[in-house]
């Protein structure tokens, strides 16, 4: 958790002058998706507020927030944690996943699209792979897909896939073998990525379909293995 804190009091200066629950939740949001808080550890009010800067009434207003959207649980007399999903839960990000992505690529319109940031995290993928660095290619992973849905254009979606993604980070976590999950979508990824180049949105989507539906089978094995486990 020490070292959590120390990463995390490099975000107080994206708080300025407008230290709100919002922008807290913001940046917690964002480093749970990025795998620094793992799925059922407590947040320390203390380490985190002072961490970051804020009162404690505002804290908790973030821990709320980030409640709602599921992230987070709140156990009486014991305190706040990150969420430890179930595999009902994963089926479902899974099955939002599907929708939105490939809604997204389906209307996409006349090519050329804007795919610089996305190829950004390809490149972060392969580096990170060629690192042996697997988090930091399920990271990269995320944010491919995370650049896949801004194609949009609509805050909106944005607002409601970060979350989404956030909680695909805690379902990751459980995987005991994070190269085997990830490796083979650094070449998925780029197959979808030069797919987009090409303008040929209808592969792009198929590409996308079948590696959500492969993804998803991999991380719901992983976790019915380990309720075995635990019984």
């Amino acid at each position: 958790m020490a070292e959590q804190l120390t990463d995390l009091a490099d975000d107080r200066a994206l708080l300025g002058r407008t230290s709100t629950a919002e922008r807290v939740s913001d940046i917690l949001r964002s480093r749970i998706a990025d795998g620094y808080f793992p799925p059922g550890t407590r947040l320390s009010e203390d380490g985190i507020g002072g961490a970051l800067g804020v009162s404690r009434n505002t804290l908790r207003e973030a821990f709320r927030l980030l409640t709602h959207e599921r992230l987070l649980v709140h156990e009486l007399n014991r305190g706040v944690f990150v969420r430890v999903l179930t595999v009902e839960d994963v089926e479902d990000i899974y099955r939002t996943r599907r929708l939105v992505e490939c809604a997204v690529v389906r209307g996409l319109g006349r090519p050329p699209y804007a795919v610089d940031a996305l190829a950004g995290a390809v490149e972060s993928g392969r580096r990170a792979a060629r690192e042996g660095d697997w988090n930091a290619v399920g990271t990269a992973n995320i944010h491919f897909h995370r650049e896949l849905v801004a194609l949009a254009g609509s805050e909106r979606t944005d607002e409601l896939m970060r979350s989404v993604f956030a909680e695909l980070r805690l379902a990751f976590h459980v995987v005991d073998e994070p190269r085997r999950l990830h490796e083979p979508y650094i070449a998925r990824n780029l197959r979808i990525l030069e797919a987009l180049r090409a303008g040929e949105r209808g592969k792009a989507e198929r590409l996308l379909a079948g590696y959500l539906d492969d993804s998803l089978e991999r991380v719901v094995e992983v976790y019915r293995r380990r309720v075995g486990e635990t019984r």
